[in-house]
């Protein structure tokens, strides 16, 4: 490799950088999975298993097929097909929005929604626990952003209370949270919102699929869906077992992005056969809604189960079960043991969780049989390391 004239390593930087991961043991690895692994997995976000369900393949497929392998271009130039408005609009009916615009991640979506609706001169709210793509549209809105602790109302409240008259504002916030699973106390922020003249941005990734009548997402059930004032993000990617990212919200809200927002105006539109497949799975969960039900009771079961067994965990409001590990090291050789013994399992460290406690990670999908419900538990105990049992009180 060639140097600099001077000799200068311009990168020796990185390599103390990575002995520091490997001290603190939070070195990350890309492990690429043949297609059919033998793991039983509950590591993934597929939670209603429809991911490899033959309709949702066939969605792919045929959407390919017709339309092609790639968007060919950004949604505003040749990127927009008559499937993308298709899904658009099934995406906002079931939901109970007014309209919907589809981008190519659930990560694209949360930067669109939080930075086209602020700017430079308004207030973002954001709580503690949002996840990092909230986290990068608020830095990127060029607003002033106030973090106020996690699920709490009345900072929330006063953070919006404190800005100077006139100061546009919105209140942005995870439905369900990634690392502990637990559920943001919507009709508490849509109060609040109400009350100081706010807009409220929820990141329904976690609820869509899960939460609501039939899996219509978090705001659904909160009675939230369709407002005025509030506005969903998701993603494609996890309930719906395909990929790609979705605003819902007011019409007018939806022209203004397709208008203002950098990661759909600069994006190239999301592929033919995620949408294609993204539609399928909706159209069957809108026929099969038990499926929302079945997951829900395998995050009850997950739970029940480990905590019974002394191990401590969130008690999960969707599809996630975490449970704590005591340390970054001790969660990164559980997850390993867990996986050598044919069981896939999540596994947060620092930086990924806010709090600094490792987890592993637990998805719930509502495919999973009895039988492999308890082989899931049976391997988690019996790898558990020393001290596992001893975490002191729940996450949640």
């Amino acid at each position: 490799m060639q140097q600099p004239a001077d000799g200068t390593d311009v990168f020796s930087w990185i390599d103390e950088a990575e002995r520091a991961r490997e001290r603190a043991g939070l070195v990350r690895t890309l492990r690429p999975r043949p297609p059919v692994s033998g793991l039983l997995d509950l590591a993934g976000n597929d939670y209603l298993g429809l991911s490899r369900h033959p309709e949702t393949i066939r969605g792919a497929a045929a959407a390919a097929e017709r339309w092609g392998g790639g968007a060919t271009g950004s949604r505003l130039v040749t990127g927009s097909t008559e499937l993308h408005a298709e899904l658009e609009r099934e995406l906002a009916a079931f939901c109970g929005f007014e309209a919907a615009l589809v981008l190519s991640s659930g990560y694209a979506a949360n930067l669109a929604a939080v930075s086209a609706l602020s700017g430079r001169g308004a207030l973002v709210v954001s709580d503690a626990g949002n996840h990092a793509s909230i986290v990068d549209g608020c830095r990127l809105s060029r607003a002033e952003t106030a973090v106020v602790p996690h699920s709490d109302p009345d900072a929330a409240r006063k953070a919006l209370a404190a800005r100077p008259p006139g100061t546009r504002a919105l209140l942005v916030s995870d439905s369900v949270f990634s690392v502990d699973g637990d559920a943001a106390p919507l009709a508490e922020y849509a109060a609040v919102c109400r009350a100081e003249g706010a807009a409220l941005v929820v990141d329904d990734a976690h609820g869509l699929g899960v939460l609501g009548e039939g899996g219509r997402g978090a705001l659904h059930a909160a009675g939230l869906a369709g407002a005025p004032g509030v506005v969903a993000t998701l993603t494609l990617s996890k309930a719906l077992g395909s990929q790609g990212g979705a605003v819902l919200g007011p019409a007018r809200v939806i022209r203004h992005l397709v208008n203002t927002a950098r990661t759909f105006i600069f994006d190239t539109g999301l592929a033919p056969a995620a949408a294609g497949a993204a539609l399928a799975a909706l159209r069957l969960v809108a026929r099969e809604p038990e499926r929302a039900g079945r997951a829900r009771e395998v995050a009850a079961e997950l739970y029940g189960r480990l905590t019974a067994s002394g191990l401590t965990a969130a008690r999960p409001d969707a599809a996630v079960v975490s449970v704590r590990a005591p340390s970054p090291s001790a969660a990164l050789r559980w997850a390993a043991d867990c996986r050598g013994a044919g069981l896939s399992v999540g596994c947060f460290r620092p930086p990924s969780v806010p709090d600094g406690i490792s987890r592993l990670r637990l998805t719930a999908r509502a495919d999973l049989t009895g039988d492999e419900i308890a082989r899931a538990v049976e391997t988690i105990l019996r790898t558990a390391p020393a001290g596992a049992t001893d975490q002191g009180a729940p996450a949640s």
